[in-house]
């Protein structure tokens, strides 16, 4: 095999599939002239510092470049370029390939079109320089060094997991403790006189740790806290390559008007006009039933709604409690209907038998009417997506208190829902705050229509920079960002 077979060999893995080189110039891309030349070594360069992005150089065979270049091989630096610029600017993975809660309109650029600015750019390092998101992506970037640099000598003592620890509690972990807390940064308070006593400074310290990871700030050691702090230094890593990638999926620009919620740190903004107008703490899903990252539009609201109960909700949750008590629901502002269907009738629960019907097969509608008890709340916000989620009130509202806030199956609890479509509206005829309340108050059913659509964003950042450069740090409880990470190891395909 001579070395331009093995060259194109090599690059066959890192060939992305976005067509054959075009013909759109007679003269070579990358060498022949010096303006080729100072193209290449501009590309390389930027190889050799995929790891900046998250990237990983090896994928675009960075072990072969000096020998493609010294080969003049055009095809194969063409595939390097068309994969690294691709991938710098949209992405290294499909998203929604990566999990099933995903659904986004992920950006997309063609082969042709990046060969083409390629060609034409006339500073070609800038252009290519320019090819990554803009916003917080840099401060990403600075940090993602950051970690890294600090790797090599930050020590990892793992806090051991038990039962909660509380305030004014001794136990053998608390040394443990202060000294995990030490190696974060934090400027922890000496031990008194009992080295294990959990003390009330110690207790402060570490509900500012909880309030700054998005922990419920009670100053108790359990699962969530002692997960959170036993985050190693490279867990922090692939969570900044993985915030990395998110953001490259999505649009460079947002639009004029659009509602931003980020279920990894639990809030919402809406921007108008490139004006952040409205600020929301968000109630997201857990764990098990996690929020899922969409794109959609919002061109309304409705008051008083019914909650009709998804299927699984209905099989696993309340067929339990209708075979405790057939009128458990009912007595709690339920309706049971015969089917699915519009014109199915509404039953009496005490004629079924609950213990014959299959959990995974629930054959009936479960409704819950409009009151205070719904879990809607009073207002209710639609939008087209694929898993039957969306936005609302809600009638637990000491939740919004909580510092995790994954409790929904899914649906965005929003907390103050009236003051956002304040907001929509910015004055303009169609919405009064006052007759909407009194419609509320009433129970009345009403749906009114936004002046003008709202593009929704639903994302999963657990890692953002403030605008002081002050990262944030939020746990990845839906483990989504490994997949991300993993996903991106991957050859392309």
């Amino acid at each position: 095999m001579n070395r331009r077979t093995f060259l194109g060999a090599s690059m066959a893995l890192v060939t992305p599939l976005l067509g054959a080189s075009p013909a759109f110039a007679d003269e070579p891309l990358w060498t022949g002239s010096r303006v080729a030349e100072a193209r290449t070594a501009a590309l390389v360069a930027a190889i050799r510092a995929a790891g900046d992005h998250g990237l990983n150089p090896d994928w675009y065979g960075a072990n072969v470049l000096d020998n493609a270049v010294a080969a003049g091989n055009e095809k194969v630096l063409s595939d390097v370029f068309a994969a690294y610029a691709s991938e710098v600017s949209t992405g290294r993975v499909n998203a929604n390939r990566v999990d099933k809660d995903i659904d986004i309109q992920q950006r997309k650029v063609s082969r042709a079109d990046l060969l083409k600015a390629a060609a034409e750019a006339p500073d070609f390092a800038a252009w290519l320089a320019g090819l990554p998101p803009k916003g917080d992506y840099p401060a990403l970037q600075k940090l993602l060094a950051e970690l890294r640099a600090r790797r090599a000598t930050e020590a990892y003592t793992p806090l051991p997991s038990g039962s909660g620890l509380k305030p004014n509690m001794i136990d053998p972990r608390v040394p443990i403790l202060r000294t995990r807390l030490a190696e974060l940064g934090f400027t922890v308070p000496p031990a008194g006189a009992v080295a294990e006593l959990y003390d009330e400074p110690l207790v402060a310290l570490v509900k500012t740790y909880q309030e700054t990871k998005g922990l419920t700030v009670d100053g108790v050691i359990g699962h969530n806290t002692t997960r959170s702090l036993n985050t190693s230094i490279d867990d922090r890593i692939q969570q900044v390559i993985a915030n990395l990638e998110r953001r490259r999926w999505l649009a460079e620009d947002l639009g004029r008007r659009y509602v931003l919620v980020n279920a990894g740190d639990y809030s919402m903004v809406f921007v108008n006009g490139g004006q952040k107008v409205f600020e929301s703490l968000v109630i997201v899903g857990t764990p098990k039933d996690p929020t899922p990252e969409i794109q959609s539009v919002m061109r309304g609201f409705r008051t008083n709604p019914h909650w009709t109960v998804p299927q699984s909700i209905s099989g696993e949750e309340y067929l339990p409690m209708l075979r405790r008590d057939p009128y458990a629901l009912q007595n709690n502002g339920f309706k049971i209907f015969s089917s699915w269907s519009d014109n199915d009738s509404e039953i009496d629960p005490g004629t079924v038998d609950w213990s014959s019907i299959n959990p995974k097969a629930f054959p009936f509608r479960i409704r819950q009417e409009p009151g205070a008890g719904n879990a809607l709340g009073y207002i209710f916000f639609p939008f087209q997506n694929n898993y039957g989620i969306y936005m609302h009130d809600t009638a637990t509202r000491w939740l919004f208190t909580e510092g995790s806030r994954n409790f929904s199956h899914g649906c965005i609890r929003l907390q103050n829902p009236l003051d956002f479509v304040q907001k929509v509206f910015a004055g303009k005829p169609g919405f009064d705050k006052g007759k909407v309340q009194q419609v509320i108050n009433a129970g009345e059913q009403q749906h009114y229509s936004f002046p003008e659509p709202v593009t929704l964003y639903v994302t999963y950042r657990t890692v953002t920079v403030g605008t002081d450069g002050t990262p944030v740090f939020r746990d990845d409880v839906y483990g989504r960002d490994k997949r991300v990470v993993a996903a991106m190891a991957k050859p392309r395909s």
